[in-house]
């Protein structure tokens, strides 16, 4: 339970949102507080879990895989299409649950698109031994409403889609819950936090990119003129300037590629916008996924064109911006162009040979989705998150661009933290942390959960994963989104 001090400081947001909540909920039963209560029956309730999650109404199961120490079940959830007013229409919202015991904290995990239909855990999953649930985003295929009304989809109709599984489930999974992301996913779990700050013990955010003033991204600029070596920087901004020299074979290669896969730029709008996208975000992409010492395999700008092509291909891929390529992530860039905000940097190395500049999102959406910006949005979790912010703990990349523009935590926070991974990229986690703070984040967590072992209470330095690694579980894969996405 969050303290009643942070009660008092969002009471304002709750008494805007209990009616819909209520509505959504209408089944759930809650305390006087407004948590769901706590099934009674859990601690001898010896009815299988797969039939007590499945007594959800709106639960229904798609499959379950069998894990060795888990329940691994891959589930729909009946949701409404609009939580204001939830008699308008419903979609059916994928999720996953690796069940391990109803006596164990939960996490809720969440990457921000699609979710993944086989076992894994987050960091957090395994540091205490809990139980995990994974959201799919609302909008992602095949979690979309048909018709998709595209207003409807905004980061306060998505916390209220995981506060609504929350709710749910939070009957059957009785202790303590923390949220948890990475990129994308760390920017929904903080949303959850701003307008549900009662639901969670705790929140655990990677990487998660904070662009408070959309037009103003200076932020960036500073970042490349600073990361890693001159050396490497001056290579990667070679072979760049180079793709953009050497544009007309280069694009003449790309077209045969195009022509023999049936790639098509219909929402890009022509093949020319498509290469350039690709080849603007090469540098980003390399810090994004790469670790300085892989600056070694990139060529040397007098390098060949098919050698310029194949490094720009592995790195940003020249798929990104097909219309096959673009379709997937529709719904991230149409809340990049409507809430998130998106990047624009400068790189002054490219001189004139840049056609189109960094381009907006409204290019990579189809013309016939409406998209409006909201200004407000951002600054108002910034906001939040530096004078509420209450047990959460926010991870950085050293080298990752994304973390040029981060999440802060002022006066008015508590027990919220923001560290940095040093040489880290995108993959930041607690684990590369420096010694002292990857403790330290660990025993937060652990106490965040309510399991902190009593060595681990009276010396933080102690504290560690109380599961131990699983290869196949555990495997911290940066899911490599190509192109300008977090």
């Amino acid at each position: 339970m969050r303290k009643t001090l942070r009660w008092l400081l969002s009471l304002s947001l709750i008494i805007g949102t209990v009616a819909t909540a209520g509505a959504a909920t209408a089944a759930d039963q809650k305390s006087p507080s407004g948590t769901a209560v706590a099934d009674t029956k859990d601690a001898s309730d010896t009815t299988d879990i797969k039939d007590r999650v499945l007594a959800i109404p709106g639960m229904s199961l798609i499959q379950e895989k069998p894990y060795a120490g888990y329940r691994y079940f891959v589930l729909n959830y009946t949701q409404p299409v609009d939580h204001r007013h939830p008699s308008k229409g419903t979609f059916q919202q994928r999720i996953t649950l690796l069940h391990k015991d109803t006596s164990r904290p939960t996490v809720f995990f969440t990457g921000g698109y699609n979710v993944s239909t086989n076992p894994s855990r987050s960091e957090p999953t395994r540091i205490v031994d809990g139980n995990q649930v994974s959201m799919e985003y609302r909008f992602f295929t095949p979690s979309r409403p048909q018709p998709a009304d595209w207003t409807k989809l905004d980061i306060w109709q998505a916390a209220s889609d995981q506060h609504r599984i929350f709710t749910a489930l939070k009957k059957i999974y009785t202790k303590n819950w923390l949220s948890t992301g990475g990129s994308k996913g760390g920017m929904t779990a903080t949303y959850f936090e701003r307008y549900y700050p009662r639901d969670m013990d705790g929140v655990v955010a990677y990487v998660a990119p904070n662009d408070v003033v959309n037009k103003e991204d200076s932020a960036y600029d500073r970042f490349f003129e600073k990361v890693g070596t001159k050396e490497c920087r001056d290579k990667l901004n070679a072979v760049q300037r180079q793709a953009l020299i050497r544009r007309e074979p280069l694009e003449k290669t790309y077209a045969e590629w195009a022509a023999a896969n049936g790639a098509t730029f219909t929402t890009v709008g022509s093949l020319d916008k498509a290469y350039e996208a690709v080849v603007m975000d090469f540098v980003w992409a390399f810090w994004q996924y790469s670790l300085l010492a892989d600056c070694e395999s990139i060529p040397a700008a007098t390098a060949s064109d098919q050698e310029i092509y194949d490094v720009i291909d592995a790195i940003s891929g020249f798929s990104a911006y097909t219309d096959q390529g673009l379709a997937t992530y529709t719904p991230y860039y149409y809340q990049a162009g409507t809430q998130l905000g998106s990047p624009d940097i400068k790189q002054p190395h490219l001189g004139k040979l840049s056609r189109y500049g960094y381009q907006p999102p409204r290019n990579f959406v189809p013309r016939d989705i409406a998209m409006k910006f909201d200004p407000r949005v951002m600054p108002d979790v910034d906001n939040w998150v530096q004078h509420h912010a209450d047990r959460m703990l926010f991870v950085y990349g050293q080298n990752d661009p994304w973390g040029a523009e981060q999440f802060r935590v002022g006066r008015g926070a508590r027990d919220s933290f923001v560290y940095v991974a040093p040489g880290a990229n995108h993959g930041a986690n607690v684990a590369a942390l420096s010694p002292e703070q990857s403790a330290k984040a660990t025993a937060r967590i652990l106490d965040w959960a309510g399991v902190a072992p009593a060595a681990v209470q009276q010396d933080a330095a102690k504290a560690k994963p109380l599961a131990p690694f699983d290869a196949k579980l555990d495997h911290q894969k940066v899911d490599r989104r190509q192109a300008l996405r977090p």
